[in-house]
């Protein structure tokens, strides 16, 4: 016997031990949550506490349907089958028309939901909906397979290096899908319908909104938290290679940018410049005057980003208070040991813990390490968050005991909770200003001042075409502020033609992404270990013909700063992400949403990068709705066609929208 029944502003269904509840949650959008026994709440999630306010909704119960309308958005609930499993089906309210069901798995049992037991309570959960011939999906994070459309694909919801698990996507019919659950599982988008699975979970707790890809977004950035503004010192060009090992090092290279006259915001004090792995501070044999190192800095204009690590090897000073506090993540089997890695003073790796970034004593403490040795004594302030998945071998989830629950449940969060510390660790200091430039990432990271880069990819022409994909991907994902490594992590010799080539184009590329930064493992690579360095990476390392390609780039990124800004400040305001897919802009016209190699980089500069070897043309389409004109030649180009343009060496393609005015050439803004 099934029962319908209206609950305040939503329904609920509820039989043979599952409740099936549909709820307003925020404007033009419904939350679906489902279990066996009464819903649950307070489950670690990506959702706000409570929904933004909206319009109240309408709800209607009868004996075997109900309808819920808020907004664009409508749920119709029916039991109409001889088995009285419910079903929910999503319509735009205006037209009625359907933009997406849940689909039963067969035809008898089970029904659109599937509780495979696990024990005590929890649950193999799988959430089935229909397929739809044609229909486009985007989203879901960082992902390596070099594709923007991601319908076809299975995609891992768990958090590795380079491949990051945002479990929100977004359709061409027009709506946005948050699957709510850190739990580590997987999303199948076949053609024959979408599964979503978590491995191990208590509740299926979904979020559905619908409207155009701004609209999407805006609501998404609503009920997840918006990305307060990026600072204006964050809009200018990085400076990175592997590791500069000492102090000396990184400031010969600071001062060579002084002496050049070279735009420089930020340069890295990379990993290994700790005493130990886990004591957050630098080693006083390698960096014996970090004040006068800042100081220096300082009177340059650049700021010095440290690297901190939330691994924590025994040989550290907090390591047994850490231990004993049980700020460390907890294991079901074995020692507190969730990877090795070489630390100082020891001649083999080391097994070693991580804090636990779910427990709020754990995000305290790490923190106020940091702080004392960094930001108070030093006044260093921009924070590397690397290895942040957090980086497990074996990566053994279903191990792990966090305070927020079981490894399979929650794990996918940590990169969320890690970036939480520093940002509401600044935010006690007085700090209005957070950026912490993060490995992974998880829905919500951005409100905490998250800036995702793609982890360490190939130095190749392929690996570029599939970061402007991943690095849009990201955008509809939520995560306004995004970067790589411009020439790739792994490799690339600065003696090479064609990697010279490849990194003149990939800093084109680099100066129209968000966060514009250079960072790589240069050839002559050595050997992984305490003194790696790795080979030259400086806009000077590749040539006289490359220099002069990059420093017309980097002085191009300088005169956009302004209208870079402006984009920043949208994002802050709407959701609106500064780079983004041609769709968002276009949705009325079809190949918009086919178009993976050019996007906006705010509303009045499409970009086009090159991306292949040799290539001195390429193809660009120009969407419908606009007019557009070559941002070198200023000559019109037709809208709703594809264009061949001239792309020399020293030249990214860029078309401005309707008559904007933008800095492009030397001497202008």
């Amino acid at each position: 016997m099934s029962e319908i029944r209206a609950i305040g502003s939503g329904i609920e269904w509820s039989a043979r031990q599952e409740t099936l509840r549909a709820e307003p949650w925020g404007p033009d959008a419904i939350r679906v949550r489902s279990c066996l026994g009464p819903v649950l709440d307070g489950l670690p999630g990506a959702l706000a506490e409570a929904p933004p306010p909206f319009t109240p909704a309408v709800a209607e119960a009868g004996e075997n349907a109900a309808r819920l309308v808020n907004g664009r958005l409508t749920a119709e609930l029916t039991t109409g089958d001889a088995h009285g499993q419910a079903v929910l089906r999503f319509t735009r309210t205006d037209t009625g028309s359907e933009l997406l069901a849940e689909q039963p798995i067969h035809f008898w049992w089970p029904g659109p939901r599937l509780f495979t037991p696990g024990g005590n309570g929890y649950h193999r959960l799988e959430q089935y909906f229909r397929g739809y011939e044609g229909e486009r999906l985007y989203g879901l994070g960082q992902h390596a397979h070099g594709l923007l459309d991601q319908k076809g694909t299975v995609i891992d919801l768990v958090q590795r290096n380079g491949e990051v698990t945002i479990p929100f996507l977004l359709s061409s019919r027009g709506y946005g899908l948050l699957w709510n659950s850190p739990a580590i599982g997987r999303v199948e988008l076949a053609a024959n319908g979408t599964r979503w699975a978590a491995d191990s979970a208590r509740q299926i707790d979904y979020w559905i909104t619908a409207g155009t890809p701004g609209q999407i977004l805006a609501r998404y950035a609503d009920v997840t938290g918006h990305v307060p503004v990026l600072p204006e010192w964050a809009a200018g060009f990085w400076q990175s290679k592997l590791r500069y090992r000492n102090q000396d090092e990184l400031l010969e290279v600071a001062r060579e940018y002084s002496k050049r006259g070279l735009p420089l915001a930020v340069i890295v004090t990379d990993y290994f410049h700790w005493t130990h792995l886990g004591d957050w501070k630098f080693d006083p044999a390698e960096w014996p005057d970090p004040a006068a190192l800042t100081a220096e800095l300082a009177e340059m204009g650049v700021k010095l980003m440290v690297s901190v690590w939330p691994s924590v090897s025994p040989a550290s000073e907090n390591y047994p208070q850490m231990r004993d506090r049980g700020l460390l993540i907890g294991t079901e089997f074995g020692p507190l040991a969730q990877a090795t890695w070489p630390d100082k003073g020891i001649s083999v790796p080391v097994d070693v813990a991580f804090y636990d970034a779910t427990n709020p004593g754990a995000r305290e403490f790490v923190w106020s390490r940091v702080r004392d040795n960094y930001l108070r004594p030093y006044g260093i302030d921009v924070w590397w968050l690397d290895a942040c998945e957090p980086e497990l071998r074996p990566a053994f989830q279903g191990n792990l005991r966090y305070h927020a629950g079981p490894g399979l449940e929650v794990g996918n969060m940590y990169p969320r909770e890690h970036a939480r510390a520093f940002y509401e660790g600044m935010a006690a200091e007085g700090r209005a200003e957070t950026v912490a430039l993060v490995r992974s990432a998880w829905s919500g990271s951005q409100r905490y001042g998250a800036a995702l880069w793609s982890g360490d990819i190939p130095a190749t022409f392929a690996s570029m075409r599939a970061q402007i994909r991943a690095g849009l991907n990201v955008a509809i994902s939520g995560i306004p502020w995004w970067t790589m490594d411009i020439g790739g992590f792994h490799g690339g010799d600065p003696g090479d033609p064609e990697y010279r080539e490849l990194i003149v184009r990939w800093f084109q590329f680099g100066a129209f992404c968000p966060i514009f930064r250079l960072h790589g493992n240069r050839e002559p690579r050595m050997p992984f270990g305490l003194s790696q360095t790795g080979g030259p990476n400086e806009p000077w390392s590749f040539g006289d013909e490359a220099y002069a390609c990059i420093t017309a780039v980097m002085f191009l990124r300088e005169r956009l700063r302004p209208y870079i800004m402006e984009q920043m400040r949208a994002a802050h305001e709407t959701g609106m992400p500064p780079m983004r897919p041609l769709f968002v802009d276009f949705p009325a016209d079809p190949l918009a949403w086919e178009a993976d190699d050019a996007y906006m980089f705010g509303p009045d500069l499409l970009v086009a990068p090159v991306a292949s070897y040799g290539a001195r043309h390429r193809e660009v389409y120009l969407p419908a709705g606009a007019e557009w004109a070559d941002a070198w030649s200023g000559e019109p180009a037709a809208a709703d066609s594809t264009v061949l343009v001239a792309a020399p060496l020293d030249r990214i393609p860029l078309f401005l929208r309707d008559c904007a005015s933008l800095p492009i050439h030397p001497g202008t803004g």
